[in-house]
């Protein structure tokens, strides 16, 4: 069978460094190389050349907190949100995702969320998952965490796990630690991260359990992933803190702009104001929180209404952040890209460089829109137009 090979011509990198202009070479799923000029003389196979003027070439998006089932259900039955379908993904120019369960880890199992990161990974992304839920203890596939991330290939480790919320399971600090330190020997058994990500509300103990682990055990601030960090001014100050501290925190990109809540930062303004305060910003990452319901309570804890967390967030914060809070290009695309990848070990993700897997969004240079996007070398999106959908998804004219 002859080999399939592409070749995007002139385009603009950010690895998410810059590169400057160049042709990129894809053979398979992989970057074959970058070259200035890349000529091929060959018969026997087929290559594709794509035109790349006027284009950047950014690294496949990399969301990894996405209720890939749904989520949500503080309304009630009727509240609860859909799974997702591929081409939500394809838009959004993400070509890797990690799936999470969320509140409901009753009526969400592990089984589910396993089946359709599967599904996903065959129609054609990249998957893992956290295991658990938001309560402590948390309910595995196997018996423990630990064995979770060490036997099953797509766990990468425990999350969202719920601290400082209404909705928490109200877990102690040893119960939390005991989890962590179980989660970290997973991911070093395994090959793993065995990262812990931490959904952050907006109670009064905030990141006080993270502050203690890093104060009072060998465990490393790098072993947890607080999200939600842009939720309060207070939150995201204390976050700055966490990464002066090498840890790294999240910052959440659905939000609802009509119900923010009180001193909640988009995720944008969070990595201006991070840039301009010159801290870590290699520690930063964006996540969507897609698919997640983003429901409204009162002073008193009362469910008033919902909005839902959309993938499609990802990206678009991400350019705002360029556009209107100057965070340069290299730095903004990092938080959805090589960030992800160093923390997370996706060791073929994040970057494109030669050997790596070849996820690769065009985005115009103008005004930095999504046109295309390839997933393992396929091409899913190409100049706006959608060519591959889920399986149960009608396909689009």
């Amino acid at each position: 069978m002859d080999s399939m090979l592409k070749v995007i011509k002139n385009v603009e990198i950010f690895a998410p460094k810059c590169l400057g202009k160049k042709d990129i070479l894809i053979v398979d799923s992989k970057i074959g190389g970058i070259f200035d000029k890349c000529s091929i003389d060959s018969e026997s196979m087929q290559i594709e050349y794509l035109d790349g003027e006027g284009l950047y070439a950014f690294p496949g998006f990399i969301d990894s907190h996405v209720h890939i089932i749904g989520g949500g259900g503080e309304g009630g039955f009727s509240t609860r949100t859909p799974e997702i379908l591929l081409s939500e993904f394809i838009k959004a120019g993400i070509s890797t995702v990690v799936g999470c369960i969320g509140t409901d880890g009753v009526c969400r199992d592990m089984n589910s969320l396993l089946a359709k990161a599967r599904g996903l990974e065959e129609e054609g992304i990249s998957t893992y998952c956290y295991t658990g839920s938001y309560e402590i203890p948390i309910k595995t596939v196997t018996e423990t965490p630990k064995s979770d991330i060490i036997l099953i290939d797509k766990i990468i480790g425990v999350g969202e796990v719920a601290l400082s919320d209404h909705r928490s399971s109200q877990p102690s600090y040893d119960d939390f630690v005991k989890l962590v330190a179980s989660a970290r020997v997973g991911g070093l058994l395994s090959g793993k991260p065995g990262i812990v990500n931490v959904h952050l509300g907006n109670g009064i103990r905030k990141m006080e359990f993270l502050f203690k682990i890093i104060n009072e055990t060998e465990i490393p601030a790098t072993q947890l992933l607080p999200t939600h960090i842009n939720r309060t001014e207070e939150l995201f100050n204390m976050g700055m803190e966490y990464v002066k501290r090498n840890g790294y925190v999240d910052f959440t990109t659905s939000s609802d702009e009509k119900h923010l809540e009180s001193s909640e930062l988009t995720a944008s303004q969070a990595l201006g104001k991070a840039y301009k305060m010159g801290v870590n910003m290699e520690h930063i990452t964006f996540t969507s929180d897609g698919n997640g319901s983003l429901p409204i309570f009162n002073e008193s804890g009362e469910y008033v209404g919902l909005g839902i967390g959309s993938v499609q967030s990802l990206y678009k914060e991400v350019r705002k952040a360029i556009l209107e809070q100057k965070v340069p290009i290299e730095e903004a695309v990092a938080v959805i890209t090589s960030n992800v990848s160093k923390l997370l070990k996706l060791n073929n993700k994040g970057s494109i460089e030669e050997g790596k897997d070849a996820d690769i969004v065009l985005v115009t240079k103008d005004n930095l829109e999504i046109k295309s996007l390839l997933c393992k070398g396929k091409m899913f999106m190409q100049n706006n137009k959608i060519l591959k959908y889920g399986t149960f998804e009608k396909q689009k004219e």
